[in-house]
């Protein structure tokens, strides 16, 4: 998806500062460098160890405000007052949040003359909280999208500027919803920050109905239950790989899951759920899986043809034990 460009022409007084951390958050700070604004300053987290070296790598929002040149902050709290007071130094019009990790207190979120704005990754009040696009995809959602939220103190209960919807599909995988729903983002925050600015949009209370949290993902979500319908455990395989991944237990052995299929039963079975079929496929309470990338706990992702070759399954065993 290609980032719009505003057709407006913005005053080079605006100063704003970005605040967001990871890949989500680079698309909309790309499309306000595009779009000519003044980025004053960048807050991020700090930089952290990475892969099995453990060496400090910068988040990366870090590395593109770097490469623009622009001043990178990477606090690990915004609650002390020596940071708001930095924080207020900056003489910000306005403060754009994306994924940024950390909660912003009332003295922060008061700082720029136009307070903040929140690219939140659901329609809300639907999905509320820090993992909105996996809650959506795992609930088997037909719609999501973007939310551009005037911030408060709340759990991103602010006054909505404007949306823009994604539709959903079982046959989403992660990565591309979450690309997809970035560059939405971005391009929803260049369509509206021209009024915003101008003070032609008002902004509006959010629904008191159909509110949702999206809590966190935890790697015990990946473990998947074979007990429950088809379409459920292949939503779950599409939205928790590549992390936390999806696994099962094969005679007591890790074996991950990197992608699977839905098959038309076209026999009764007397089998249990999570018993192994021919040709690496599994049945489920209501279908059959096909388990069509495997890897073994200390090997690497394979084709199903490719695994079996070296790591026959056994038809009958039922996974999970």
């Amino acid at each position: 998806m290609s980032i719009l460009h505003s057709p407006y022409t913005q005053e080079k007084s605006m100063r704003l500062i970005f605040m967001g951390t990871p890949t989500f958050a680079v698309p909309p700070l790309q499309a306000l460098l595009d779009n000519g604004y003044t980025i004053v300053a960048v807050y991020t987290q700090p930089p952290r160890p990475k892969n099995r070296g453990h060496h400090l790598a910068q988040s990366p929002v870090h590395v593109l405000a770097e490469s623009f040149n622009i001043p990178v902050y990477t606090p690990t709290t915004l609650r002390n007052s020596e940071e708001q007071i930095l924080f207020k130094h900056h003489h910000a019009d306005l403060a754009i949040v994306v994924a940024y990790g950390l909660i912003l207190p009332a003295p922060i979120l008061q700082a720029p003359r136009l307070g903040c704005i929140n690219i939140h990754g659901s329609l809300l009040p639907r999905w509320r909280g820090a993992a909105p696009i996996h809650r959506a995809m795992l609930a088997g959602d037909a719609l999501t999208g973007i939310t551009l939220m005037h911030m408060d103190e709340g759990l991103d209960t602010g006054d909505m500027l404007s949306t823009a919807t994604l539709p959903l599909d079982i046959h989403d995988h992660f990565e591309k919803v979450h690309d997809a729903m970035s560059d939405l983002g971005a391009n929803l925050l260049i369509q509206t920050l021209p009024a915003f600015i101008k003070g032609q949009i008002t902004p509006q209370k959010q629904p008191s109905h159909g509110v949702t949290y999206a809590h966190k993902i935890t790697k015990d979500e990946g473990v998947i239950d074979w007990a429950l319908p088809a379409t459920d455990i292949l939503r779950r395989i599409k939205t928790l790989n590549p992390w936390p991944g999806t696994a099962t237990l094969y005679k007591g052995q890790p074996l991950k899951i990197r992608e699977a299929s839905l098959l038309e039963m076209q026999e009764k079975h007397d089998y249990m759920t999570g018993t192994l079929l021919d040709n690496a496929c599994v049945l489920c309470k209501d279908g059959i899986l096909s388990l069509d990338v495997l890897q073994k706990e200390s090997g690497k992702p394979l084709l199903k043809d490719d695994f079996l070759r070296g790591f026959p399954l056994e038809v009958g065993t039922l996974l999970g034990c």
